[in-house]
């Protein structure tokens, strides 16, 4: 085909919307805004942040990773024929490997605070956890970036 395809949500966190913080409709499509497409490269991880505004003029700035993987070309390439002898008609009737594809894959980070550096830091975490095949679970990954313990002031920490 063109390479060209749609996006869409594999996981998600937290699973259900929250009422004061819904999930932002449409974000596949922000995270690649010049398409879905297949590449015969496999590119550079790319991060960027913008800021999604609501209908009550709240901001949401969303974090986007992306990241190229390979992807298995759905159909088998084979030479033309060219009718110059037996030993070249039987080379050219064989498939061909075809060329090896890479699809962008998406992490994103949606918050109501501006900070870019930590995002940054966040989703370059989880896809190191991915890529290298860690055995740790995204959800335990997930809750420990997003829990901390503040100090008292004066008191034990």
């Amino acid at each position: 085909g063109s390479g060209d395809g749609q996006g869409q949500i594999l996981q998600r966190f937290p699973e259900k919307d929250w009422e004061d913080n819904p999930f932002p409709q449409g974000i596949e499509l922000f995270c690649q805004p010049s398409g879905w497409q297949l590449f015969p490269e496999r590119n550079p991880p790319t991060f960027f942040v913008a800021v999604l505004t609501d209908i009550n003029s709240e901001r949401h700035y969303c974090a986007c990773f992306t990241f190229w993987e390979a992807v298995e070309s759905p159909q088998p390439q084979s030479h033309p024929r060219n009718g110059e002898g037996e030993e070249e008609e039987e080379e050219s009737s064989s498939p061909v490997q075809p060329a090896q594809l890479f699809a962008p894959k998406s992490l994103v980070l949606v918050s109501r605070l501006d900070h870019a550096e930590v995002f940054r830091n966040s989703l370059g975490l989880i896809y190191t956890i991915y890529v290298d095949g860690l055995s740790v679970s995204l959800e335990t990954v997930i809750g420990n970036l997003l829990t901390c313990t503040i100090p008292i002031t004066g008191g034990a920490q």
